[in-house]
């Protein structure tokens, strides 16, 4: 969400997202003002603050309450917000230091089994966040690649046939041109595409993962063949998400009963629905966690956050999700996240997260 805000526009809604962080009560310019040092007059905060909730970014929950965040103004909060200019770095860095030593002090991985240790970091992440902390259990296997073909159908359709290293068969159906498209070779012409491709991607693929082909870049395709790069990497991508989704998708879940008091949690009907989908639909919650960032930072996965309504289950649409990826070497075996609701310590979340899927990592690896 693109929205430009003036340096005091951002100070205020920093200040009233902080404050809502912390409180759980609407925000009015009163306690803005015997909070913060602003360096404006209360009648100015009204002022700003009327203009963000024009923009979406604030809303009053009653008429003579004051205002508490959207989501979107969540997400212009952790997208621009967050900042070394606006936050305090040494807390960040604290907190993850703190996650590290944690980890590294009460998990034992040579007596341990890797159930008892997810278990173990779980918990401790749940402690540390006060959130619900979902680690998915690693994919022991990874599925590769014996060969690839692809195959015109009908019209302007081709098929990707892929058959993995356990002689399973897994297909995809792709629209090559679309409807608006000026120049259609002629059908021989994409038989013969197709063959060289296809002949092109087994000599250079065969016995690579497919989550590790998910995440190549096509762009190194010969610029004749660029037109298949980005189906080819849509579909596999797919295809990979569905053989993982195959193996074990168990969800290490830690740290329910400590989110669920807080007074977003109130109603009974909402927590069953929490419970439901953590107990009863792990496979659904574990797609969502699972989705890996085409976004990386410095050659590590970026940190995922979902805010309320951008998450697509239901019964996690008033929370927000954030979680990140960790690794075998290069290769994606798992994940890491917490739950909570949206009214969540981001910067802390966010740090927690990245500290533990890097500890991960480089204990996977």
């Amino acid at each position: 969400m693109q929205v430009q805000l003036t340096n005091r526009q951002q100070h205020i809604l920093w200040a009233t997202v902080r404050h809502y962080i912390a409180t759980a009560e609407p925000v009015g310019s009163k306690a803005l003002i015997e909070e913060f040092d602003l360096g404006v007059s209360s009648a100015t905060i009204r002022n700003v603050m009327g203009v963000l909730e024009k923009s979406g970014l604030l809303y009053q929950p009653h008429t003579s309450a004051g205002r508490i965040p959207s989501d979107s103004g969540y997400r212009i909060y952790v997208d621009q917000l967050i900042t070394p200019s606006l936050r305090d770095p040494t807390r960040t860095e604290a907190l993850t230091k703190e996650v590290e030593n944690a980890l590294q002090q009460r998990l034992h991985w040579e007596d341990w089994s890797l159930e008892a240790l997810l278990q173990g970091a779980a918990q401790i992440l749940a402690t540390l966040s006060g959130c619900i902390t979902l680690i998915t259990m690693p994919q022991t296997t990874t599925v590769q690649l014996i060969h690839l073909q692809l195959v015109q159908i009908e019209g302007n359709r081709i098929m990707l046939i892929v058959v993995t290293d356990s002689y399973e068969t897994h297909s995809k159906v792709m629209d090559l041109f679309t409807a608006s498209s000026e120049t259609k070779p002629d059908p021989g012409v994409i038989d013969h595409e197709l063959q060289i491709v296809s002949n092109f991607l087994n000599s250079h693929l065969r016995g690579r993962s497919l989550l590790e082909l998910a995440k190549l870049d096509w762009s190194e395709l010969d610029q004749e063949f660029q037109r298949y790069g980005k189906l080819l990497k849509n579909s596999v991508a797919e295809l990979a998400s569905r053989t993982v989704v195959a193996n074990a998708t168990q969800i290490m879940v830690r740290g329910v009963g400590e989110v669920l008091r807080q007074p977003e949690f109130s109603q009974v009907q909402q927590v069953q629905t929490i419970i439901h989908l953590l107990e009863e639909e792990q496979e659904q919650l574990w797609r969502l966690i699972c989705e890996e960032s085409d976004v990386e930072e410095m050659g590590k996965p970026r940190v995922t956050v979902r805010i309320g309504t951008e998450n697509p289950l239901e019964p996690i649409r008033t929370c927000s999700l954030i979680s990140s990826t960790y690794r075998r070497g290069s290769v994606p075996v798992g994940s890491v996240g917490v739950l909570g609701p949206t009214r969540l310590d981001y910067e802390g979340a966010i740090a927690v997260v990245a500290a533990a899927a890097d500890y991960l990592s480089e204990a996977f690896s």
